[in-house]
């Protein structure tokens, strides 16, 4: 995603940061100061694409990734939201649109709106191609699941 000169360069960034005493508490905190919340929600993201890259997220995985969200000051609502758009469980639509299975249809729409509006790929133009190409598939997640529940329902 990053390119092979970039990605080196993180990795090697990555092993100079843990060779020293750094938490990773301290590490969301200057993320936080930095980044606006949109870009925090990718990185949540992108947590996750790593820890699904062997096909199976554990839950040491999903706990870790739970307390860097509670660092970055995600809350639970929109870490169970991304969180269900790496896996194909009953019920994962209606968790990537933060309702439950019982909403009305307006308020089905309702939450796709807020949601789009959330995580539009547009929030994140100035941070690079491969920001965009992961803010895009996240918007594809949540338009998938709003036209599943459409088709579901019937309207």
């Amino acid at each position: 995603m990053y390119g092979e000169q970039r990605a080196n360069h993180a990795f090697k960034l990555f092993k100079g940061i843990i060779k020293k005493d750094i938490s990773a508490r301290q590490v969301c905190v200057q993320i936080r100061e930095h980044m606006p919340h949109a870009s925090r929600l990718q990185l949540i993201h992108f947590l996750f694409g790593i820890a699904k890259a062997d096909d199976f997220v554990s839950e040491k995985e999903i706990d870790e990734i739970r307390k860097i969200a509670g660092y970055l000051y995600i809350n639970q609502p929109d870490f169970e939201s991304i969180k269900a758009m790496f896996y194909d469980e009953s019920g994962s639509a209606y968790k990537i649109l933060e309702i439950e299975k019982t909403a009305t249809d307006d308020e089905v729409k309702k939450a796709y709106r807020t949601l789009a509006k959330k995580h539009h790929p547009d929030k994140l133009q100035d941070l690079g191609e491969e920001h965009l190409k992961g803010a895009q598939e996240k918007f594809q997640s949540i338009q998938a699941a709003y036209e599943k529940i459409k088709k579901e329902r019937g309207f």
